[in-house]
Parts: C-alpha cells; sequence; structure tokens
C-alpha cells in the first residue's frame, strides 16, 4: 500500500532536518522509503516569517493490502513522536476564530495519502485537507506520485 508524507522545514540545518527525519521514517516504519522528491525552497505559508521553508516528499509501499483507522492514527503517532525527537513543541494553536496558528519550526511531518483511503477523525484526515491549496506540497508530490494514487483522487488532481 503506497503511503505518502509532506516533509517541511524552516529552522537549523534545512537539508539536514529533512534527511534526519527521512532516516527516521525508515526506521520506525521498518522500511525504506521507495521514492523521494527533490527538495524545495519555499517561502511560508500561513504565516510570516524571515525563515524560508525546505520542502519534500516521500513515498512509502507499505506491505499490506489496507490500513485501520487504528492503523492510521499510529502512522500519526509517529509523524509527531519525529517531530519532538527533533525539537519541535507545543501543540496546534488556533485564533479567535478557529484559524490554525502557524510558527517556524524543525520539522513538519504530514500524512497525505494512505492508499486509496479516506479517513476522517478528529486527529486526523486522509487525504491531508490543505493538498491542492499547497504547491509546496503539490510540485514535490507530484515528482514521486503514481498514476494510481492520483486515480484514485480526481478532485485533488484532475483539476
Amino acid at each position: 500500500m503506497e503511503v505518502y508524507f509532506s516533509l517541511g522545514t524552516n529552522l537549523g540545518d534545512r537539508q539536514a532536518n529533512l534527511c534526519r527525519a527521512v532516516s527516521l521514517l525508515d526506521l520506525k516504519l521498518g522500511t525504506s522509503h521507495t521514492s523521494l522528491s527533490s527538495f524545495l525552497e519555499t517561502e511560508p505559508w500561513g504565516f510570516e516569517s524571515s525563515e524560508r521553508f525546505l520542502n519534500a516528499a516521500i513515498r512509502y509501499d507499505l506491505p499490506v493490502s489496507g490500513v485501520s483507522v487504528e492503523e492510521a492514527l499510529h502512522l500519526l503517532e509517529v509523524c509527531k513522536e519525529i517531530e519532538q525527537e527533533m525539537g519541535r513543541t507545543g501543540s496546534p494553536r488556533w485564533d479567535k476564530d478557529g484559524k490554525r496558528i502557524y510558527t517556524d519550526r524543525p520539522i513538519d511531518i504530514d500524512i497525505l495519502f494512505i492508499g486509496d483511503q479516506r479517513i476522517s477523525t478528529p486527529r486526523l484526515t486522509v487525504p491531508h485537507p490543505g493538498i491542492v491549496d499547497r504547491d509546496f506540497v503539490l510540485i514535490p508530490l507530484r515528482e514521486i506520485l503514481s498514476e494510481e494514487t492520483a486515480a484514485s483522487f480526481p478532485e485533488i488532481f484532475l483539476r
């Protein structure tokens, strides 16, 4: 089953941060990634900062035919563990209007797709709901995206 993640960093040695995140994902998922996009430098999105981001997308082919919601939430926990291990602190914050407050960070790891599954829980939505609005996700993702996954989500890729 294909699983795609988005990686982003704008603090410290950004290239080293992305490489470390990839190594930790490989380790914690127990398999090597099958595809890694090139690194894309971008302006911050959703907030102002003098620090530019370095972004990438990564794909894994996990040896399962399906993933339960519990297993998907476990993948989310792996992402959060790596973020904390790499120095990310705090949890998401929201302003008085319910809008997410974004900040600088050493690493951000988002689950984009888990096969052709659609998951909606209070903690996790797959496919990631922000994909279509974020070129810093779409550009690297399109480098490594399989035709099968693209065809499973026409609302995202057939625009």
